[in-house]
């Protein structure tokens, strides 16, 4: 078996991996790098689950061969915990999904913050419930219907917007 060598920057870090050349990113991802938060559903592109961002679009890593994320920017569910914007180890999308109970089983909720978040970096303000509808059409939760997902995106969304709206606050000395 042929085995390539990559170079990778994964959520911020440099990596450097051997791996099947016929390898999807999601292989390397998961099976040798042992980032295990993108989920193996489908393996051709229906359930959104294995959804990561290569240059900070949403792209589904089981149609993605590895090779082709050759000296590119990935990013992981694992990193948004990394994010600017992210408290304590938190990033507020994963905060409002866990305030709105908007995941059950959570198999999809990888995917789907990883398409959110690229939604509200884009919009860069508050997003209207047809705007996450449309960015999680390549998502699929066979265990909810949507509404607290949507519900929790708009909430994110907001509390950003907010964050992002409030004046630096002086120290008073």
């Amino acid at each position: 078996m042929v085995e390539a060598l990559l170079s990778l920057r994964i959520n911020g870090e440099p990596a450097h991996v051997a791996a099947p050349a016929h390898w999807t990113l999601l292989e390397v991802l998961r099976y040798r790098l042992d980032l295990i938060g993108s989920k193996q559903g489908c393996d051709k592109g229906d359930c959104g689950a294995c959804t990561v961002q290569i240059d900070g679009e949403p792209v589904l890593a089981c149609l993605t061969l590895a090779a082709a994320a050759q000296s590119r920017d990935i990013r992981t569910v694992e990193g948004l915990g990394w994010a600017p914007e992210a408290v304590e180890g938190c990033h507020p999308l994963q905060d409002a999904f866990d305030r709105w109970d908007a995941a059950q089983c959570g198999f999809c909720t990888p995917g789907i913050l990883m398409s959110a978040e690229a939604l509200l970096r884009k919009v860069g303000g508050v997003v209207t419930r047809e705007q996450v509808r449309e960015a999680l059409a390549g998502n699929l939760c066979r265990c909810t219907g949507y509404t607290k997902i949507i519900d929790a995106v708009v909430d994110a969304s907001e509390q950003l917007h907010a964050e992002r709206e409030q004046p630096e606050q002086s120290t008073g000395t």
